[in-house]
């Protein structure tokens, strides 16, 4: 299930709202929240938009959009489908409330009062066998029917190991130049196969076309 969550704004991990953890909770995860903070430090705008950190039983789950990043942490056997779905579902209510004032923020936890609505969302993500299989309470935005037709893809999504992140320096960066580079070593490589393919084929056929060619050749000088 979804233990706790944290919104941020990404240009400065100014934290924007956040859910009222119980004190059972909050001892819990106190360890984890303290590596949550060491990673919102090392996101910009051009880090991978969304991201599975594992870490002992439990596993971060973080979405950015636009200037405001959405994380949760979550008990590792809970579905990433519904993880990022729930983490969906708040970033569409928090930018329709709050989406113009995001920028102008300047005190932490402005946008408390948003605990409502994530604390109703919890809930209704709360039950995953109820959401994995078609429930049919209602939510606060969705019937669970309509929610189980819907849940994020997250084929593509990457997984990342906490301790890798934090301390080998993995970086959370896009890795769309990397695309774009092997997109283009792949461009120059289909070419390259393709001259070397025409090159082949002129060294093959070449001796056989200057044969033919003389003896054409000879023909018409001897009968023309």
């Amino acid at each position: 299930m979804v233990r706790s969550t944290t919104i941020f704004r990404v240009s400065d991990g100014l934290p924007l709202a956040a859910s009222v953890d119980d004190e059972t909770t909050e001892k819990a995860l106190t360890e984890y929240k303290q590596q949550s903070k060491l990673v919102f430090r090392r996101l910009t705008p051009n880090s991978e938009p969304a991201c599975s950190i594992e870490s002992g039983d439990y596993t971060l789950h973080y979405l950015i959009v636009g200037p405001v990043i959405y994380m949760c942490i979550c008990e590792g056997s809970y579905p990433r489908k519904l993880a990022f779905s729930y983490l969906d579902e708040l970033s569409k209510e928090f930018s329709r409330s709050y989406g113009d004032k995001v920028e102008t923020a300047t005190r932490p936890y402005a946008f408390m009062g948003f605990d409502t609505f994530i604390s109703k969302t919890t809930r209704l993500y709360r039950d995953s066998r109820s959401l994995t299989h078609g429930g049919q309470a209602a939510g606060p935005t969705t019937q669970l029917d309509q929610l189980n037709e819907n849940l994020r893809d997250v084929t593509r999504i990457m997984t990342k190991n906490m301790e890798d992140l934090l301390w080998r320096g993995d970086s959370l960066d896009r890795m769309s130049h990397l695309s774009t580079s092997l997109r283009s070593e792949s461009a120059k490589y289909r070419k390259a196969a393709r001259q070397i393919n025409i090159d082949a084929l002129i060294r093959k056929w070449a001796p056989v076309g200057g044969i033919a060619f003389f003896f054409i050749l000879f023909i018409w000088w001897r009968f023309f």
